[in-house]
């Protein structure tokens, strides 16, 4: 009897849980933007309504999409960006930021073909890379093995790394997309791609 009840709350926990976290976040999200307009409402119709600071954010990141998005308003970016990286610690974090945020969300085409894996930096421990090119050039002429080239990205920001020739018969190549492996690397291992076993 008593075993029952315990599987029944462990079940319990394990589908609430998670609805309660996800909700909790939710809240926190919506709490913390709705702080930012908060004052200027109080100030404007003289009491707080609850998720309106939330749509004026909404609303205004939605107009600085629209902005960026034609020829003035990207011009207007630039000039902004440029001026950001002039200041030494605004630099630094500006670009980490928006280097994280092109990897996930794609922004910019990487020049990634496939996700591989590759025995480094000692045999029996494997990292993760990206093949970038097949051995062609000086390089390749030089050595008596094909070799591809593979960047070894950093985590948690992939933009940084170390380029490494291997020699194809030693490249494990992986099913994954190359946003998923990028996703993998920011979130140092935390976020794993499922893959459907046949």
């Amino acid at each position: 009897m008593f075993k029952k009840i315990r599987n029944y709350l462990i079940t319990g926990l394990i589908v609430l849980l998670p609805l309660l976290a996800t909700s909790y976040i939710i809240l926190k999200i919506v709490s913390l933007v709705d702080g930012i307009f908060s004052p200027i409402i109080r100030l404007i119709i003289g009491r707080e309504i609850y998720g309106l600071g939330f749509i004026i954010t909404f609303v205004i990141v939605l107009g600085v999409g629209i902005v960026a998005t034609n020829v003035l308003g990207k011009k207007i970016i630039s000039i902004g960006e440029r001026l950001l990286t002039r200041i030494p610690i605004v630099r630094k974090i500006y670009l980490t930021i928006q280097q994280i945020l092109d990897a996930l969300l794609l922004k910019k085409k990487t020049d990634f073909r496939k996700v591989v894996l590759v025995e480094y930096p000692k045999e029996g421990i494997y990292q993760l890379g990206f093949l970038t090119y097949e051995g062609k050039g000086e390089v390749q002429n030089k050595l008596n093995k094909s070799v591809v080239n593979v960047f070894m990205p950093t985590t948690p920001n992939p933009t940084s790394g170390m380029l490494i020739l291997v020699p194809t018969e030693d490249i494990i190549y992986l099913d994954m997309t190359i946003e998923e492996g990028l996703k993998w690397v920011i979130s140092g291992g935390t976020i794993v791609p499922e893959k459907e076993e046949h």
